[in-house]
C-alpha cells in the first residue's frame, strides 16, 4: 500500500548546451551518473538519475542541450530531448547565471511552452558562485519575464551545493503522491556498459579542441570477466570514433600519450562503477562524416 504522503515523479532537465545540467543531475543525485565537461553538447541521451528520501522519490532526466541542429545527429538529439519533455512532470530550464538569456534560450523557451499547459516548469538559475548577488537577481528578474507568473525560479549552485536542498523541497511539492519507481539505494538506471563508454568520452574530451566533442563517438565492444584472477578482473575493450584521420591523431597523442592519459582517467571510473580491477583496451578508428550516416548513427547507438 502506498504511502499517501509519499510524493514521486520525473523531472527534466532541459536547456542550452553547457549550462549546468549533469553538473546539476549529479549534485542532487550525490554521485555522478552524468558525464560532465565544459564542451557544448557532452550529453548524448536521456540520463535518469534517481533521487530517493523518506519522502519522495525524483527521477531526474538529464537531457543533451536543445539547438538548432546542424547534422543528423543534432537532429535526433533534439528529437529525443522533445519527446522525453511530452513524458514528465516537472520541466526544469537551466540558465547560467553568467550569460544573459540570449536567441537560444528563448528559442528553447517557445519549444516547451505548448508542454506548460500540461506539466509544471521550473527556471533554474545555475552557476551563482561565478557572479554576485546582484547579477544573480537580475537573471532570476529575467528568467522569471520569459517565463511567465506560473513558473518558479529559483537559484542553485551545483558546484558549492548552495540551494540544492531548496530546489529538492521545491521539486517534490510539484509531485503527485505515488510509489517509488525504483528500489531504494539505486542511482541511476543507466546499463553499465553505456556509463563505461560515457566515462571515456568524458576523459577524450578532457583538453581537446573545439570541433572534436561532435565528432566524438565510443562503443563498447566487450567486457570479459578475466578467469582465475584474485582479485576479480574485468576485461574492458572499447573504440572511440572519429571523423577524420586529423582527428584520431588528437585522440593518440604523441607517441599514444594521449590515449594512455584517456585510458587511464576512464579506468579509474569504470574500476569505482564496477567495484573490481579493470583492464581498458583502447582503439581509435575513423567513422567518415558519421554524424550525417543514419547507418553509422544507427551502429553507434543514436
Amino acid at each position: 500500500m502506498t504511502d499517501p504522503e509519499f510524493r514521486s515523479g520525473f523531472i527534466c532537465l532541459v536547456g542550452r548546451p553547457n549550462t549546468g545540467k549533469s553538473t546539476l543531475t549529479n549534485a542532487l543525485v550525490g554521485d555522478k551518473v552524468a558525464i560532465t565537461s565544459n564542451r557544448p553538447q557532452t550529453t548524448r541521451h536521456a540520463i535518469r538519475g534517481i533521487v530517493t528520501r523518506p519522502d519522495a522519490q525524483l527521477v531526474l532526466v538529464d537531457t543533451p542541450g536543445l539547438h538548432r541542429p546542424r547534422t543528423l545527429l543534432g537532429k535526433r538529439l533534439n528529437d529525443l530531448v522533445l519527446d522525453t519533455l511530452s513524458e514528465v512532470d516537472v520541466i526544469c530550464l537551466c540558465i547560467p547565471a553568467d550569460e544573459p538569456i540570449g536567441p537560444g534560450d528563448r528559442w528553447i523557451i517557445e519549444q516547451i511552452k505548448p508542454l506548460s499547459r500540461r506539466t509544471k516548469v521550473v527556471g533554474i538559475v545555475t552557476k551563482l558562485d561565478k557572479v554576485g548577488p546582484a547579477k544573480i537577481a537580475e537573471q532570476l528578474m529575467a528568467l522569471a519575464d520569459v517565463l511567465g507568473p506560473e513558473a518558479d525560479v529559483i537559484p542553485v549552485s551545483a558546484k558549492s551545493g548552495k540551494q540544492l536542498d531548496v530546489l529538492a523541497d521545491l521539486l517534490v511539492s510539484l509531485c503527485e503522491p505515488g510509489p517509488a519507481f525504483y528500489p531504494d539505494g539505486e542511482l541511476t538506471d543507466e546499463p553499465e556498459q553505456v556509463l563505461m563508454a560515457e566515462f571515456i568520452r568524458e576523459a577524450a574530451l578532457e583538453g581537446v579542441r573545439d570541433e572534436l566533442p561532435h565528432s566524438l563517438a565510443v562503443t563498447i565492444e566487450e567486457v570479459i570477466d578475466r578467469e582465475g584472477s584474485d582479485p576479480p578482473m574485468v576485461d574492458v575493450h572499447a573504440v572511440l570514433y572519429v571523423e577524420r584521420d586529423s582527428q584520431k591523431g588528437i585522440i593518440i597523442g604523441h607517441r599514444g600519450a594521449r590515449l594512455k592519459e584517456v585510458g587511464t582517467a576512464a579506468r579509474a571510473q569504470i574500476e569505482k562503477l564496477l567495484g573490481c580491477r579493470v583492464y581498458l583496451d583502447l582503439h581509435v578508428k575513423v567513422a567518415k562524416d558519421w554524424q550525417r550516416d543514419p547507418k553509422q548513427l544507427g551502429r553507434l547507438g543514436f
